[in-house]
């Protein structure tokens, strides 16, 4: 389970789950962007449960279903991918491109510069 791919749909879902904390096939549908059929989103918690990402919990007549992977373990492998994919395994050019990015604030710039600096072991961020 190193390497996590989950595709659009499955990473819907997960995001649901993973906001949540853990959810019915109900209250996933309702907090999706996507209006999906309750089938739908029960086939992709079947398919994430069947992949070893979810498991699920009897609760009355439902399943509360529960990621079993965390939301950073699964940001790390999709950061690896893409930095492999669209920036040649460069981290300095994906970190170029966040930095680069106009909506970020100066207090999310500033809790960067302290996250590097931390990194580093410099205490003067």
């Amino acid at each position: 389970m190193s390497d996590l791919h989950f595709p659009p749909r499955e990473l819907a879902v997960m995001s649901v789950l993973w906001r949540l904390g853990s959810a019915t096939v109900a209250e996933v549908r309702e907090y999706l962007d996507e209006d999906l059929a309750y089938t739908s989103v029960l086939s992709a918690l079947q398919i994430l449960e069947d992949k070893g990402y979810v498991r699920h919990e009897a609760e009355g007549r439902a399943y509360r279903y529960i990621p079993t992977v965390a939301a950073d373990k699964a940001g790390r492998s999709a950061i690896t991918r893409i930095k492999d994919a669209i920036f040649q395994g460069s981290a300095e050019r994906l970190f170029a491109q966040l930095v680069a990015d106009r909506r970020l604030s100066r207090e999310e710039l500033q809790r960067m510069r302290e996250l590097l600096a931390e990194r580093l072991g410099d205490d003067d961020a």
